[in-house]
């Protein structure tokens, strides 16, 4: 299943040009156009879903390998020493594209702090609250 108005599907179909670094069956990899760092790569499906809660169960069990994949890759060619894995979900978690996808983002020693943020503190009661919520949903 493809949308024809979503150009993540164009781009992982072929459509639309882009700088393709990996493809398969099932899977478009591509260098971001607007890159966090050097080799900042998009995994995207060739398939359609809006986020990671309507991804296909096949498709999901692929992408976390792939990842590591172009990760590994991603050292042995670029000479980074880390990587980040970002997937966001929803608008207030920055997806801009409604199309399922992973960035994998090369991290160099000395290079910007990205992917970060201040650790908060819940109390132990608070924790054992908010965890009650969760699991009443699964």
């Amino acid at each position: 299943m493809k949308d024809d108005n979503c150009i993540f599907c164009k781009i992982a179909n072929g459509e639309i040009p882009s700088a393709t670094v990996y493809e398969d069956e099932d899977f478009r990899v591509i260098l971001d156009l607007g890159p966090a760092s050097k080799g900042h790569c998009l995994i995207l499906p060739k398939h359609h879903f809006a986020d990671i809660c309507a991804l296909d169960d096949e498709i999901g069990a692929k992408a976390l390998p792939l990842a590591a994949k172009i990760g590994v890759a991603m050292k042995r060619s670029l000479g980074c020493t880390g990587f980040n894995m970002v997937q966001n979900n929803g608008t207030s978690a920055g997806q801009t594209v409604f199309h399922f996808h992973i960035h994998v983002i090369p991290r160099y020693d000395g290079g910007p702090d990205m992917v970060s943020w201040t650790p908060g503190h819940m109390e132990s009661e608070e924790l054992a609250a908010v965890a009650e919520q969760i699991k009443k949903e699964l």
